[in-house]
């Protein structure tokens, strides 16, 4: 065991020094987001749920551009290990080409369907007055919304290929500036600040909208006024020298990554609407979790991202046997880390729920999730390395089934099951569902040691 420790010490510090500036990235945006969530619930219960059911629907938009981009990012990682220029610059082409495809299917799926998904929500025991308040406060806040969708996919385009070419400070710059404008507009217009009108979540919005295009607009600055430093850039929307065959590899790799990213939001998106089958109150409580599980999660997701982005450049570089090795170094490291973490989030669970102007009874029943949540991290940190892992050679058709088809097959089944049909509590309800991924961990682990992953898509 020292031995294997010892040996994977250089492969920690790399991922370190991938992980970190993602960590720093990914902590301050949720941390921030925890501040304007808290600002949102001083606001209301009923604006703070109508906000959550939003923010949910939007995880599905926003996946589905992390799997687009994902596809074409494995290439790009492959690409910039094996010095091809031209081919970074290809595979970013590729990436803005989607986020307008995406982001035109995102928009029409939202107006023609909004009022629908948001109703999905809006189950349990509440009455229909407080049902409708929800549904308007909803409604607003989505219309707003929708107009940040796009520079939010432009964004994870250049973010994305930055990353994939060893650059993590720009994308944690541009990512730590925005939430910082998002937090001081939240607070000026939200409860109307400075003169401002107090405008409530919609000033949650209008804030989130003019961040995201502050991002996008360092990124876009920055990159093209270096072009020394990322030859991609030059001639990026000039011309193109992209083939059909590489089109086509990139889609063949990208589009079960997107359909996975799309099926296992979708699927989250389920697993809250069968909760919220207990009612509003287990609304509101859940989206005081996700707000804390988001600031927590940081840890295993980034070294996860990180994990994909190393495995992927010894791919593209020929060091197949290598990357086998780092393979399980890394996922010790990661789930090691993680349970401490863990502990740390286990200590705030009584603590985090109270700064909400919520009931007492909301309050606890947050707290209880909480702790299951946490009990379940290193779980999910092994889990989200064997995903990485896996994905990172290409082989997104078992990155697929292993992901959003257990989501589909196993998670949403037994959530709906135990929610309609048996009287569980929430919290065992919540903590069973989590339990059933400890097959996924079987199973990712199995896949590992095959090395059924280990491909190199850019030869």
């Amino acid at each position: 065991m020292v031995k294997f420790i010892k040996s994977g010490l250089p492969y920690f510090r790399r991922m370190l020094t991938v992980a970190v500036p993602i960590m720093i990235q990914s902590g301050v945006t949720n941390f921030v987001s925890m501040l304007d969530n808290i600002m949102v619930g001083q606001v209301g219960t009923l604006q703070m749920s109508g906000v959550s059911i939003v923010n949910q629907l939007m995880v599905v938009f926003n996946l589905c551009i992390f799997g687009a981009m994902s596809g074409a990012g494995i290439f790009t990682a492959q690409f910039y290990g094996k010095k091809d220029r031209a081919g970074v610059k290809n595979t970013m082409q590729y990436k803005l080409l989607f986020a307008f495809l995406l982001t035109a299917v995102g928009i029409a799926a939202f107006v023609t369907m909004g009022d629908s998904l948001i109703g999905a929500y809006l189950q349990g025991e509440a009455g229909a007055g407080e049902r409708e308040k929800v549904a308007s406060y909803a409604a607003e806040y989505l219309e707003i919304m929708l107009i940040g969708l796009l520079p939010f996919a432009l964004s994870q385009a250049y973010a994305g290929t930055l990353r994939e070419t060893s650059d993590r400070v720009i994308p944690m710059i541009s990512t730590v500036a925005a939430v910082l404008i998002n937090f001081v507009l939240n607070y000026i217009l939200i409860f109307g600040h400075f003169g401002a009108p107090e405008l409530g979540i919609n000033g949650a919005a209008i804030a989130t909208v003019i961040s995201r295009f502050a991002e996008l607009g360092i990124l876009v600055f920055w990159a093209h006024t270096h072009k020394k430093k990322y030859p991609f850039i030059k001639g990026l929307f000039s011309s193109s020298t992209i083939t059909r065959e590489l089109l086509k590899k990139i889609t063949v790799v990208s589009l079960p990554l997107l359909i996975n990213e799309a099926l296992w939001s979708a699927g989250m998106a389920m697993l809250n609407q069968c909760y919220s089958v207990r009612g509003l109150d287990v609304v509101a409580a859940i989206n005081i979790v996700s707000t804390i599980s988001n600031v927590f999660n940081v840890a295993f997701v980034s070294f996860g991202s990180a994990i994909g982005i190393i495995l992927s450049q010894m791919l593209g570089a020929g060091e197949k046997e290598e990357a086998k090795k780092a393979s399980t170094r890394l996922l010790f490291f990661a789930v090691f880390t993680v349970v401490f973490i863990a502990m740390a989030m286990m200590i705030f669970a009584p603590l985090f729920p109270r700064i909400y102007k919520t009931s007492d009874e909301i309050r606890n029943l947050a707290s209880a999730v909480i702790i299951v949540v946490a009990l379940f991290m290193p779980v999910q940190s092994f889990t989200n390395a064997c995903y990485f892992t896996l994905r990172s050679g290409g082989k997104t058709v078992i990155t697929f089934l292993f992901d959003s088809g257990f989501v589909w097959t196993v998670s949403v089944p037994l959530a709906f099951i135990l929610s309609r049909y048996t009287a569980v509590p929430i919290v065992p309800l919540y903590a069973a569902v989590l339990s059933a991924d400890i097959i996924k961990c079987i199973l990712g682990y199995t896949f590992m040691k095959k090395g059924v992953w280990l491909n190199t898509v850019v030869e």
